[in-house]
């Protein structure tokens, strides 16, 4: 004899779907902050090397103004590129090991410093492959590391713009000596 099975009685939360809801978008609320504040800590990392660049840079003149205004003061002329402005003594180098060689910055740091020359501090470069000494220089003293090459017996074409590094990393020196092969 078959009986029917016995009704099951129906339970209904009205308050669970409200309840989910809510712990839905208060999730989604909290998971928007962790976004943004991580797209905040993401454009300052990416923004600081720009800023960096752009400090460096003198400011450009205004769009509007004439050409005599922006001419230099006949007292004053603008330096020549090449032309060194500051002295040895106002020249801070900082020298790298580019050639994996022990003790060939501190060598290297010697040599600058018998020239006149301010040492900051003689290092490992991030790399060791480096086939020629370079003297790489920040923007506006071109002269400066021309007259450093001269001064170690390198042609013209080593002093080159710097490359790869931020002007925070340079502990201060104008000029950085990478001690090659």
């Amino acid at each position: 004899m078959d009986a029917p099975a016995p009704a099951l009685a129906s339970f209904s939360y009205p308050e669970a779907p409200s309840r989910w809801r809510r712990a839905a978008l208060v999730s989604g609320g909290i998971a928007a902050l962790e976004l943004v504040a991580l797209v905040v800590i993401a454009l300052a990392f990416v923004a600081k090397p720009f800023a960096d660049d752009a400090a460096s840079k003198p400011a450009a003149a205004p769009a509007t103004a004439k050409a005599e205004e922006t001419k230099p003061p006949a007292a004053a002329p603008a330096a020549e590129p090449g032309v060194a402005e500051l002295t040895r003594a106002e020249t801070a180098v900082l020298v790298l090991n580019g050639n994996g060689v022990p003790g060939a910055a501190t060598a290297a740091a010697e040599r600058v410093r018998e020239l006149r020359y301010p040492v900051t501090a003689a290092a490992d470069a991030s790399r060791r492959d480096f086939p020629r000494t370079i003297v790489m220089y920040r923007p506006g003293l071109r002269g400066e590391a021309l007259r450093l090459a001269r001064d170690l017996g390198l042609e013209p074409g080593r002093a080159v713009p710097l490359d790869g590094l931020r002007a925070s990393q340079l502990r201060g020196a104008k000029l950085v000596l990478v001690v090659g092969a």
